[in-house]
């Protein structure tokens, strides 16, 4: 066969296979090519077909008919360098689309393209021909008033300012920083954006105009509706002797409630007791939200809009109006409270013999601040990080306050998290960022926060009831069905990712275990992330540890949580400033009142939806940490420090410094001494001539060059 009578015989031959993926052993073998000249044509003749969109490369042996029109619907993605990408709905390969291709599609805009015809040696490229729906139609930036026009410098990533008509300013001025509606999109008679001042934040610098800045970019709600606070200046303080009927009493029982020093919601308390003969009656409290917030009440749909309470740096943004959140709910010391409680009777070991759920009330004797509490566990001998409890009481009895109690939560703590790694749970402790802030909101110190032996005591027993709960409904016999919950899930690593973790690490000498069971690779995780600390590599094998793992999320298709090694588990135990655990308080309140099982595909969209709103709040507080990090920097331009590689991408390189944990990022125009070239694979960036390399995780030193407060953005220059 010559080449193209070998084209039409392969074209006709998967015309016969349109659904299935077809390998060259197969391909050889049903076509008769078995002259290895021949093999090596059609090999050829396959890769140019994929090229021109007739076939699909599924793997570097196997290909599939395409069977995607070249018109396709999926989400436009913008980005600041002009490389702009089409994703498909399908989930496959970004597509490039060229800024005068993009039909002025702002990030996030659903769209509709047409592939463009292949050129030889060129990328695949895609033309926007319709934009289906927009993203937002609002948006954040800095007012500039002209004489005879106005316009908005936007914060976001879009092709071009908005125009404002000066009668829609509602008294906006220049330097304002300005929410904006669109009211007119670009059209082929104009290719301008037109919109309408819907608030006026204040004047761009000021601290709680750029917090509220950052929220409104995210769409998040920076005030609370007043009809919203006046129907929970209606709910009484005071509990009626009603209230109490039915509810076990806790009121006599030693309780407290262990929280950083600055919270104002206390949304969960311990009780610890001897239940006798070597057992501990343990009761995790959890503020009874649901008795208070009705379904379908003003507050509640308020609530469900906002899903989740948003943590910026200097300020909270609460899910429940403050009367609730801050006071009502609160478990404050002293005060009778009511709660939804899980009560464990455990031995010194951590098992649990029996449980309850049950609706209490309690009164909490101490309001711990975590630093209190880690402070008298060390003063009776826990060294922190070691894992080992307290050893046994001097004659005179444990120090501090609450001492015996503590130390006996603590021990039991231990023993539940060795037994959780043992079952294969994740070790991924990551540091926090914090930043100390003085009376005008401006930071004075940047430093990163560890997770401490008071931080896992709570951690544990709070992880303990929210696996409990979750079992006691979706754990059934066989043949029964499971009543609706809403589960807190989080699947397997990506498998493709985790082979590319293993390749990497290869390289410094370490092993993975990238196969097996869950249990199996989950341990060989674990090892690498011990044997690797203290290492030069230990930022890149955490940075590409983490991205292999998938996100957490909410749903009522229970699939387990990989993390956590727990088959099943849910959120429970903050239901003031998170909604998915309302909807559990209400759904166990139900069921354990003989109520039929919920809707399920309802309580799978609040999920959606309440998975969705807890990534843009992150994003919300990232972006607030951004914003403090350059404010801490802004005088310090100048200034060596010594720091490390903490991003690698084609445009530049990340650097966190050492002393203070902050990051800017070396543009690459600055690396002037050779032209650099990405290599995505294994996170570096490699010189074409001199061969010198910038690996993810390196030491650097660096001079502060600039600190855009606008952009949020620090960058520097190499200072060697």
């Amino acid at each position: 066969m010559n080449k193209r009578q070998l084209t039409d015989a392969l074209m006709s031959y998967f015309q016969s296979f349109p659904n299935e993926e077809l390998s060259f052993k197969k391909i050889f073998k049903d076509l008769g090519l078995n002259t290895h000249p021949l093999k090596m044509l059609a090999i050829e003749v396959m890769e140019e077909m994929a090229w021109d969109d007739y076939l699909s490369k599924v793997s570097a042996t196997s290909y599939r008919l395409n069977l995607k029109g070249q018109v396709q619907e999926g989400i436009f993605r913008r980005k600041a360098n002009g490389k702009n990408s089409f994703i498909p709905d399908d989930g496959g390969k970004p597509v490039f689309v060229a800024e005068r291709n993009s039909m002025f599609a702002l990030d996030g805009d659903r769209v509709k393209v047409t592939f463009n015809a292949r050129r030889t040696h060129h990328i695949k490229e895609a033309m926007v021909t319709e934009i289906l729906s927009r993203a937002r139609d609002t948006f954040v930036g800095q007012l500039k008033v002209e004489r005879d026009y106005a316009f908005l410098v936007t914060d976001s990533n879009i092709a071009m300012d908005i125009m404002v008509p000066k009668k829609r300013l509602k008294g906006g001025k220049t330097g304002d920083k300005a929410v904006v509606k669109i009211t007119q999109w670009p059209s082929r008679d104009s290719k301008n954006i037109v919109g309408e001042v819907v608030d006026v934040l204040g004047k761009s610098g000021d601290n709680t105009v750029e917090m509220h800045a950052i929220l409104a970019q995210y769409g998040l709600p920076y005030k609370y509706p007043k009809s919203v606070e006046e129907a929970a200046e209606k709910i009484p303080f005071e509990i009626s002797p009603a209230e109490l009927q039915g509810r076990e009493d806790f009121r006599e029982v030693c309780t407290f409630t262990i929280d950083p020093k600055d919270a104002k919601d206390f949304d969960d308390a311990l009780s610890v007791r001897s239940a006798g003969k070597g057992l501990w009656e343990v009761g995790v409290h959890i503020a009874d939200v649901s008795h208070y917030v009705k379904e379908g009440s003003l507050i509640d749909k308020e609530a469900q809009k906002r899903a989740t309470s948003v943590y910026l740096v200097d300020r909270t943004i609460p899910m429940l109006p403050e009367r609730l959140c801050n006071l009502i709910c609160s478990l404050r010391p002293d005060e009778d409270k009511l709660c939804y409680s899980v009560i464990f009777i455990m031995d010194d070991s951590a098992n649990v013999r029996k449980w309850h759920l049950a609706h209490t009330v309690i009164r909490s004797n101490r309001r711990f601040a975590y630093e209190e509490v880690q402070q008298i566990l060390e003063d009776n001998g826990v060294v922190d990080g070691t894992g080992q409890p307290a050893p046994k009481a001097p004659k005179g009895g444990y120090k501090g306050e609450l001492a015996d109690e503590l130390i006996v939560l603590d021990r039991l703590a231990k023993r539940l998290r060795e037994e959780r790694f043992k079952n294969g749970a994740v070790k991924f402790e990551r540091e926090e960022l914090h930043f100390d802030i003085d009376e005008t909101g401006k930071p004075v110190r940047c430093y990163f926060k560890m997770s401490k032996d008071a931080n896992k005591l709570i951690e544990e027993f709070m992880l303990l009831a929210n696996r409990t709960v979750a079992e006691s409904i979706g754990r059934v016999p066989k043949g029964i069905k499971a009543k609706t919950l809403p589960y807190r899930i989080h699947d397997s690593p990506d498998p493709t990712k985790l082979e590319n973790l293993r390749e990497v690490i290869a390289k410094f000498g370490y092993k993975l275990k990238t196969t097996g069971t869950r249990g199996a690779i989950s341990k060989s995780l674990n090892a690498l992330m011990t044997e690797c600390i203290g290492k030069r590599e230990q930022n890149l094998i955490q940075t590409v540890a983490l991205r292999a793992m998938m996100k957490a999320r909410y749903s009522v298709h229970n699939i387990g949580h990989y993390g956590l090694a727990f088959d099943y588990y849910t959120h429970f135990t903050s239901p003031i400033r998170r909604y998915p655990d309302m909807m559990v308080h209400r759904l166990l309140t139900r069921y354990q009142q003989g109520g039929r099982s919920a809707n399920k595909d309802h309580y799978e969209e609040l999920c959606e939806h309440s998975s969705d709103m807890e990534q843009i709040a992150a994003n919300a507080e990232r972006d607030s940490i951004k914003y403090k990090m350059v404010e801490f920097m802004s005088d310090k331009i100048g200034n060596v420090y010594e720091a490390h590689i903490s991003g690698i991408q084609s445009y530049g390189i990340y650097c966190e410094i050492d002393e203070n944990h902050c990051e800017g990022m070396v543009p690459m125009h600055d690396l002037d001494d050779d032209y650099y070239e990405f290599d995505e694979r294994n996170y570096c960036l490699v010189g074409r001539r001199h061969h010198h390399k910038f690996q993810l995780g390196d030491p650097i030193t660096i001079k502060v060059a600039r600190a855009n407060i606008e952009k949020r953005q620090l960058d520097f220059t190499l200072a060697d």
